[in-house]
């Protein structure tokens, strides 16, 4: 079985119109142990994306609401995540906007759906898994991202979140948070800690609607779990 590298089977997001194509994809990922979601309208792409990030998204070129380039495009702006594009059209012009859009791979049609499979593992095994939640952090530029999202936060924000997501679903007290946000050991108020939790959250809320990634545990402190 495949995974994501955070030990959970990989999950793909298949956008397909033609319904038995779409139940063969599903069925046979499913077999390959992947965890799979189908959609048929390109305007219900970008939400799912945001609300659940997909490790893999298998896209139809043609879509009703939003043809697969106009998804791809939009895709690229929120998210790296491997895109693979399914199409009828062979030609060449189309292939190459494809990619020049930012697919990672362009499948034609009719095709085998073992091949498909193939094409999926081979992209997530050379592809870096995304965290766990979507969040990826880069602390040597204090650079926070959510299911693709920047997250615009200051440095202490920044701090708190690294802090917390350093180890999911461990609690840390309100003196632990603030040894970790003010490095030069200022004197401020353990209450302060809650001001930022409540920025951090709606700044995250802002990328993972539905979303409380952060939780309090009355009379000890904040731990995070997605």
């Amino acid at each position: 079985m495949e995974n994501s590298g955070s030990g959970r089977s990989a999950q793909i997001l298949v956008v397909e119109d033609e319904p038995k194509l779409a139940a063969l994809l599903r069925d046979y990922l499913l077999a390959a142990g992947y965890r799979v979601t189908c959609l048929d309208n390109g305007l219900d792409v970008l939400p799912a994306v945001r609300a659940a990030a997909p490790d893999l998204i298998l896209l139809d070129l043609m879509l009703p609401g939003c043809d697969g380039l106009e998804v791809c495009r939009e895709l690229r702006g929120l998210s790296n995540v491997p895109i693979v594009m399914l199409t009828a059209r062979v030609e060449e012009l189309d292939r190459l906007l494809g990619l020049e859009l930012g697919a990672d791979d362009y499948i034609c049609k009719p095709f085998s759906p073992r091949e498909v499979v193939a094409r999926v593992r081979a992209i997530l095994r050379r592809c870096p898994p995304p965290p766990v939640g979507g969040l990826e952090l880069d602390a040597s530029i204090y650079r926070a991202r959510c299911n693709g999202v920047e997250l615009d936060l200051t440095p202490v924000e920044f701090r708190l979140l690294n802090c917390l997501a350093s180890a999911p679903g461990r609690i840390f007290s309100r003196d632990q948070l603030l040894d970790r946000l003010y490095p030069d050991h200022r004197v401020v108020s353990d209450r302060t800690v809650d001001s930022h939790v409540k920025n951090l959250r709606r700044k995250l809320e802002q990328a993972a609607p539905e979303r409380n990634p952060i939780h309090s545990i009355y009379g000890v402190g904040y731990k995070l779990e997605w």
